[in-house]
């Protein structure tokens, strides 16, 4: 067994917690290392079993309390369990679900999921979300790749005391921050996937006509309400980091009614399908 969570978890000691929570998660799944790992947002989780199958893949699923550091789900469309898939001499982690500035975490416990994947030897990180579209052009149920974003949280997982010795430092070049490289292999695997500008507000509730006419001004295609600090966090520690964003609804004021985080939800699953295989098609090419 190893050692417990240092006091505090990640919230006092972000760096320590994640390479505990990554040691135990090799103790739980029998595998010391894995090379990608994916985070699924509202709505995705079924597209856990859609690429599970796709790639023929073993798979050992655990809740992720069990780890130390996470948080139980408190969001519907939110499983709170991480799967270890084994496809080939390809090892995944998949996060079924994450957890929110909005439900009152402070950032580091926000961001632990991605840290941990990185000390589990993730040098990949796909980060998901369901997104409301700004840009006229998108529909709901369309994949849309993160080219760039605009973090309004107001918050940063780099802020606080330096990081550790044997970590980069804390001014991070974001120049690249969603790699070019993945989103070509992701295009490879979908030549219909369009490119926008996420803009991550912290929430919960939804934004107003008025901010998404000041969010389209300042450059936004999309909006929610997650990925751009777990972004941060992967880019900070040396991983690339691809991200897709699943139309669920139309942004404020752009629809003619209101908006429902059950219809969020369901968009996700009614999208699973597709959502699965374009993972499976891209994740064997990443590495």
């Amino acid at each position: 067994m190893t050692g417990p969570q240092p006091p505090g978890g990640p919230a006092a000691d972000p760096y320590r917690a994640a390479a505990a929570s990554a040691a135990r998660l090799a103790e739980l799944t029998g595998r010391g290392q894995h090379d990608a790992a994916v985070v699924l947002g509202s709505g995705w989780a079924p597209a856990a079993g859609v690429l599970a199958a796709g790639l023929g893949a073993d798979v050992t699923e655990i809740p992720a309390t069990e780890l130390g550091g996470f948080p139980a789900a408190t969001v519907s469309g939110h499983a709170g369990t991480i799967r270890s898939l084994r496809a080939g001499p390809l090892s995944l982690l998949v996060f079924v679900g994450r957890v929110h500035l909005y439900e009152g975490h402070p950032v580091p416990v926000v961001v632990h999921g991605v840290r941990t994947a990185v000390a589990a030897g993730c040098r990949v990180v796909v980060l998901t979300n369901a997104a409301g579209a700004i840009d006229a052009g998108l529909r709901v149920g369309q994949p849309v790749l993160i080219r760039d974003h605009l973090n309004l949280t107001g918050r940063s997982p780099l802020t606080g005391p330096p990081p550790p010795g044997g970590y980069p430092g804390r001014f991070t070049d974001l120049t690249d921050l969603y790699a070019a490289r993945l989103r070509t292999l992701a295009r490879a695997a979908d030549p219909g996937l369009m490119e926008g500008v996420y803009a991550a507000l912290p929430g919960p509730h939804y934004e107003t006509p008025a901010e998404i006419s000041m969010l389209r001004t300042l450059g936004a295609d999309l909006v929610g309400m997650s990925t751009a600090l777990e972004a941060i966090a992967a880019r900070h520690l040396g991983a690339e980091v691809l991200a897709i964003s699943l139309v669920s609804n139309l942004a404020a004021g752009l629809s003619g009614h209101g908006l429902d985080h059950a219809e969020v939800v369901e968009a996700g699953r009614a999208a699973a399908s597709r959502m699965g295989t374009l993972l499976a098609g891209v994740l064997p090419m990443v590495q």
